[in-house]
């Protein structure tokens, strides 16, 4: 009867840090809605959530210390609950990250962003969306190949931050300088999300096959310089 009970808790973990996923994509939606219309009232109500997502992943990284000292886990079930502390310890980062958009969105609320580069930042969140919601994906039906496919997924947003920083450096108006640069940190904490996401299909990969090298093979397959 316990171990039942011990098998539901691993569930119904798994399904918040799922719900965690699912509500990061839309906070990061809204984040980058209130930075591209100039929406300084969204932007502050998502800075005013972001206590609740530390709250969230707190719970479930007490949770996990709870059942390691209650079930003395072995095997899969120890990689899973270590796992899952890992991915919450990211979604507060990606929360974080988010929080940075809703910043830069109310403090540019009034500032004229060249379109080029807002432009970019919609491009790039769009491919950070797709990043978020196959990651969610993966870790929903704890589907290895879509983990595997997440490094994949993520070079274009890198390649996009590239491209913005390469526009902002042909400005030479100091108003269009001013208001862009409120953007810079916005294009890098986009491009950090993504990177959390990786960073949670590997310990999803690591998870289910108990080999921690995957992921950073299928990134060295795209760029080799990334081998350690």
């Amino acid at each position: 009867m316990m171990r039942e009970q011990f098998r539901q808790d691993m569930q119904d973990m798994q399904a918040e840090v799922v719900g965690i996923m699912r509500e990061l994509l839309a906070v990061t939606k809204g984040a980058v809605n209130a930075l591209v219309h100039g929406d300084e009232v969204a932007a502050q109500n998502i800075i005013d959530e972001n206590d609740r997502f530390g709250q969230l992943t707190l719970d479930i990284e007490e949770n996990v210390i709870q059942l390691m000292a209650t079930q003395n886990p072995v095997a899969r079930d120890l990689r899973f609950l270590l796992s899952m502390a890992f991915i919450t310890l990211y979604q507060k980062r990606i929360a974080d990250y988010a929080q940075t958009i809703a910043k830069a969105a109310r403090r540019s609320a009034d500032k004229q962003v060249p379109q080029p580069l807002t432009d970019l930042i919609k491009a790039q969140a769009n491919l950070v969306y797709r990043v978020m919601d196959a990651t969610r994906e993966a870790l929903e039906k704890r589907d290895l190949d879509l983990a595997m496919k997440l490094p994949e997924l993520d070079e274009p947003v890198d390649s996009l931050n590239k491209q913005f920083y390469r526009e902002l450096g042909r400005l030479t108006d100091e108003d269009e300088i001013e208001a862009a640069s409120k953007m810079v940190m916005s294009a890098r904490a986009l491009e950090r999300i993504a990177d959390y996401c990786v960073d949670t299909g590997e310990r999803l990969a690591y998870f289910i096959t108990g080999e921690r090298a995957l992921l950073e093979a299928a990134e060295a397959e795209l760029d080799p310089q990334k081998v350690i």
